[in-house]
């Protein structure tokens, strides 16, 4: 028992050294934290256990076939309740199951131990899109695929990181340990990022907990990895890693937006500041279903171009934004987009594809229907 012991802790720090260097495009990334080289050494283990595993019991069974096979008159020996043959098959596995079990434990150990962590992160699950909050330092923000629609459609070449580039990553300082709480407001997600070993449910109602501790600076892609719905394969997930002085930098930065953002409720918006602002939310939140142009594609999702049973009804647009429509695939953006988001997308839509109504939505007009 003791050899298997040390046998088992000698591959976890040989492959531990080994797989630093050579992991490639066929295997599992070796990843850029403790715990995912953690991760990728335990997954060689048992490779290299199952590889072993395989050429013994396959060898000894074609050499049987070839060394007792028939034409060479080889008769069956037959025998039943064979002690010793029935503890030995039983004792082999079992001591191996000890042997994978010792840096398995371990390393569970370590993937769920978030505790004293320096920053923590809320991840909400949107369809189709994520949620950042960093707890605490007033900063929260939607993150959205930025892969043009054109390279979707097929009617432009497809870049480098086709579907999984955002348009705002989560930042993340290097060498900090950070908690990431993952939920989701709708259905079930799942954010997963394979260079840090971190694959997590998001769970409508319920919080699930992981950290990491990113070793190197970069940009580390993943995405959704749960069935989360039709554009389920347009949610990706960009972690952007940098030193602690810049990511001080980036969270001052973003603290500034914040309150810019709310000081912008109060102020009145011209018209046309509201319609360049609304183009930009309508091109990331709803053109995936009302297409480009408002043309919709129904009766799923109606077109918004020349509607007028919604362009004669301010109060019913602003209506369908913020609270949705029941039984319909048409989702309330009050917990998703800011006041000023709101209003800048229901001018946007009042004014465009020929609409022309010509209202101006405030963000205070949109304020005072969602505050509490």
């Amino acid at each position: 028992m003791r050899k298997m012991f040390t046998l088992a802790a000698l591959l976890a720090s040989l492959d531990s050294s080994y797989s630093i260097s050579h992991a490639s495009d066929w295997n599992m990334p070796v990843g850029v934290s403790q715990v995912s080289r953690d991760v990728y050494g335990l997954h060689m283990i048992i490779f290299w256990i199952c590889v072993v595993i395989g050429l013994i019991v396959f060898g000894v069974m074609f050499y049987s076939l070839y060394r007792y096979r028939r034409s060479k008159g080889a008769k069956a020996v037959q025998f039943h309740e064979h002690t010793t043959i029935e503890i030995v098959w039983t004792a082999i596995p079992f001591l191996i199951l000890i042997a994978m079990a010792i840096p398995a434990t371990a390393t569970l150990k370590d993937m769920y131990d978030a505790s004293e962590s320096d920053y923590d992160v809320m991840i909400t699950g949107h369809q189709w899109r994520w949620q950042y909050d960093y707890m605490g330092e007033d900063v929260t923000f939607f993150s959205n695929m930025s892969t043009p629609r054109e390279q979707i459609a097929g009617t432009e070449e497809k870049g480098e990181h086709y579907l999984l580039e955002v348009d705002q990553p989560l930042v993340l300082p290097v060498d900090r340990k950070i908690r990431l709480l993952t939920t989701s407001a709708d259905v079930i997600h799942s954010w997963w990022v394979p260079d840090l070993a971190v694959k997590k449910d998001a769970i409508p109602g319920f919080v699930n907990e992981s950290w990491t501790r990113i070793e190197e600076p970069g940009i580390y892609r993943g995405q959704c990895a749960e069935l989360c719905g039709k554009d389920h394969g347009f949610m990706p997930v960009v972690v952007h890693a940098m030193e602690q002085e810049q990511f001080d930098a980036w969270l001052a930065e973003r603290k500034q937006e914040a309150a810019a953002e709310a000081g912008g409720v109060d102020r009145e918006w011209a018209l046309e500041e509201l319609v360049e602002r609304g183009e930009k939310v309508y091109a990331t939140i709803c053109a995936s279903c009302h297409q480009a142009e408002g043309q919709g594609m129904p009766p799923t999702f109606p077109a918004l171009a020349g509607n007028q049973t919604l362009m004669d009804d301010l109060d019913r647009h602003i209506d369908v934004v913020v609270n949705g429509v029941s039984g319909s695939a048409m989702a309330a953006f009050s917990g998703t987009l800011s006041p000023v988001d709101i209003a800048a997308l229901i001018t946007f839509e009042r004014n465009a594809w020929g609409n022309d109504t010509g209202d101006a939505v405030q963000p205070a007009d949109i304020q005072a229907l969602v505050s509490p």
